[in-house]
């Protein structure tokens, strides 16, 4: 199922792509983090399911601040930074980076750091989905709006994201550019959780009723199956692969989901890897899809 949010974007890459996609990652991968609460559940989520998968993945360091830019991260002295510590080794393979809004300068800050002792490091930035349900790029965040998640407009939480990955796109793309090279991803996380809700709404979700499900309080803290959905997307980048088919169990964060039977928990696990991999394989900037020449 090829989602129509990406049909609609509007990528600025100056790569082009062909549909082929690069070959799988079979080779377990050292990853570092850094993120807030949006983000930082990954961690351990893709180490989980890398190990359900037979792949020998390997947590290499984790930077968790709560409501952080990357610039939190990168103001935290290095002698009190698993982070920086292990990126000095040359011993990471992928980092993982949350922003909140852009523009993120520690970004660059950290990309540079991993590429001087490991040129083949991968960075991946995570696009994450709407708090408030709103694109509004101010910091600090507003987190005592009241949003009711069932009263969101898939349409226009569709474009706010859209106009929010473009933004993602534009910094990512500039980046390389500068580089001389790619080696900054992105993780179209936000673009799957507007997939998953238009599935919710349409009733197509086994288990989930409503789209505030996904969220343990108004400003947009997600619950099991929005957290699972993006650990999924990171496996899928991380591996270049799908998690769906490699008959995965359904996760340790499913025990939360008291009211759901067990069913439509297998079924709506399977439904998560499909809506991971579908997002994730039709994005040139995910990493996945091969380049094959220059505009």
């Amino acid at each position: 199922m090829k989602t129509l949010l990406l049909a609609a974007l509007c990528l600025t890459t100056s790569i082009v792509y062909s549909q082929e996609l690069l070959p799988p990652i079979t080779v377990g991968q050292r990853v570092a983090t850094c993120g807030h609460s949006f983000h930082v559940f990954t961690y351990k989520q893709v180490n989980e399911i890398a190990g359900y998968a037979g792949i020998a993945h390997q947590p290499a360091g984790l930077s968790s601040i709560g409501g952080s830019t990357v610039q939190k991260h990168w103001d935290v002295p290095e002698e009190k930074s698993a982070v920086k510590q292990v990126l000095k080794t040359g011993k990471v393979d992928v980092l993982t980076l949350s922003p909140i809004w852009l523009p993120d300068d520690a970004i660059e800050q950290f990309v540079k750091l991993g590429l001087e002792h490991n040129p083949e490091l991968r960075i991946f930035v995570q696009e994450y989905w709407m708090p408030n349900d709103e694109y509004n790029p101010v910091y600090p965040l507003d987190t005592k709006k009241k949003v009711d998640h069932n009263a969101t407009d898939i349409g226009r939480l569709r474009d706010a994201t859209l106009r929010y990955a473009k933004d993602i796109e534009t910094y990512v793309g500039g980046l390389n550019q500068k580089l001389g090279r790619t080696s900054v991803f992105i993780v179209p996380v936000g673009m799957a959780a507007v997939a998953l809700r238009e599935k919710i709404v349409k009733g197509e979700a086994p288990g989930l009723k409503t789209q505030g499900e996904l969220f343990r309080d108004t400003w947009g803290h997600a619950l099991a199956p929005l957290q699972i959905l993006s650990s999924y997307c990171h496996f899928a980048v991380i591996y270049r692969r799908s998690p769906a088919g490699l008959n995965l169990p359904v996760p340790n964060a499913f025990k939360a989901l008291k009211d759901m039977n067990d069913e439509d928990k297998t079924k709506l696990n399977a439904l998560l890897q499909e809506i991971a991999w579908d997002t994730v394989s039709h994005h040139p900037m995910a990493g996945v899809m091969k380049p094959v020449a220059a505009k």
